[in-house]
């Protein structure tokens, strides 16, 4: 028996560290998700390139990168992974939406997608998850710590989606829609490194300013991601274990 097959929607161009360091994120997400057994591709969609219809046959669930594009955006390649993603969720095939991934997805299922009210969350923020069955199932605590890096949120979700998670800075950190569609808006595959050397490539692009900057890499010191517990979370819902 044939073990399964899993593909990351790339989002992002590499930066030259997480390149050196992980093999990409495409290797970060592999290390976070992977399992003996199984087989990982990517796709560049931000590059363009898509699987083909046949293509998609073949895999068992997808994973949507993070992105430094706007999610409510209508660039070509945003258009086509949003047609994508409504042909996934038609064939019920297991998504998983991270940062950029998880706003794409809720606007492919009919969500509002804006700039956040509160502006940027950056560092390490507490999240509240739902008491659902599904977190019963693998005994979570009530908060998760997790690493965040953006400035847009989903501002609405459809009535067939269910927030699992919130924040006291984003009202939707997480959801689900069915057994087959998955949204995260902090970066559960993040490491601290990571997110430290976006920071800076984000000040060197005077995309953030110095003392947004500065008070992110404070909210990231002492403190550590429940990187552990999101693996496991991730893992049992993209293998169908929820």
């Amino acid at each position: 028996m044939e073990g399964k097959k899993f593909a990351v929607l790339l989002c992002a161009e590499d930066s030259e560290y997480v390149k050196k360091k992980y093999g990409g994120y495409f290797g970060v997400f592999v290390r976070m998700l992977g399992e003996e057994g199984e087989t990982w591709d990517v796709f560049h969609v931000a590059r363009g390139e898509f699987p083909t219809d046949d293509e998609i046959g073949e895999f068992d669930g997808f994973v949507i990168t993070g992105s430094c594009n706007d999610a409510h955006g209508n660039d070509l390649w945003i258009c086509k992974l949003l047609n994508l993603l409504k042909k996934l969720d038609s064939m019920k095939k297991k998504v998983l939406g991270i940062c950029f991934g998880h706003q794409i997805l809720g606007r492919s299922l009919g969500g509002i997608i804006e700039r956040a009210t509160t502006g940027w969350d950056i560092g390490i923020t507490t999240v509240n998850l739902s008491t659902s069955k599904e977190f019963n199932a693998l005994t979570l605590p009530a908060f998760l710590q997790v690493i965040e890096c953006h400035r847009d949120e989903i501002r609405e979700l459809p009535p067939k989606a269910e927030v699992m998670a919130w924040s006291n800075k984003t009202g939707i950190e997480m959801f689900r829609c069915g057994d087959h569609i998955m949204g995260i808006q902090g970066h559960p595959e993040y490491t601290k490194d990571i997110l430290l050397h976006l920071i800076d490539r984000l000040l060197q692009r005077n995309l953030i300013e110095e003392s947004i900057a500065d008070v992110a890499k404070a909210k990231v010191e002492g403190r550590e991601p429940d990187r552990e517990i999101w693996k496991k979370l991730c893992v049992n819902f993209l293998k169908g274990r929820l």
